[in-house]
């Protein structure tokens, strides 16, 4: 199926929030029910406002996954877990690359399955931080595109 990405409302933030939430839930198993709930008034009210949003929708038009970049780094990247495997991932990390500059990432390092995405598809790890950017306990991979090339 080939996917189009499409442009982000503020009034459609809820949504968004939601596909972040569901998509958390069933890839971050590190963090705690709490950070989750720290987190989504954060996204909500100040992080959705600080990034491109972009994003893919099913056939009712609803938002099954998302991305938001800023000043060339991929600063969000969620799928809903009923669409996980279908390339969603790959068109949004694709689109961020062609069309907003991107060549940077910060990922969970806990996050196995988004650090083997991002280096299949052509990140390598440049540094680490022992904290997230919230001073939480959750080690962050910063990651640069090899090249500026991708699969």
């Amino acid at each position: 199926m080939i996917y189009e990405v499409d442009k982000i409302d503020k009034t459609e933030y809820k949504e968004v929030v939601d596909v972040w939430v569901a998509s958390v839930r069933a890839t971050h198993h590190f963090l705690k029910e709490e950070d989750i709930e720290y987190f989504k008034p954060l996204i909500l009210n100040h992080y959705l406002d600080a990034v491109e949003l972009r994003c893919v929708r099913n056939s009712n038009k609803k938002i099954i996954g998302f991305l938001g970049a800023a000043n060339q780094n991929l600063e969000m990247l969620f799928i809903h877990p009923e669409y996980r495997g279908k390339k969603i991932g790959k068109t949004l990390l694709d689109y961020s690359i062609e069309n907003l500059s991107v060549t940077k990432v910060d990922v969970n390092e806990q996050n196995e399955q988004a650090v083997g995405f991002y280096q299949y598809y052509g990140f390598e790890r440049i540094s680490r931080s022992e904290l997230d950017a919230s001073g939480k306990p959750y080690p962050i991979l910063h990651m640069k595109l090899k090249n500026n090339l991708k699969k």
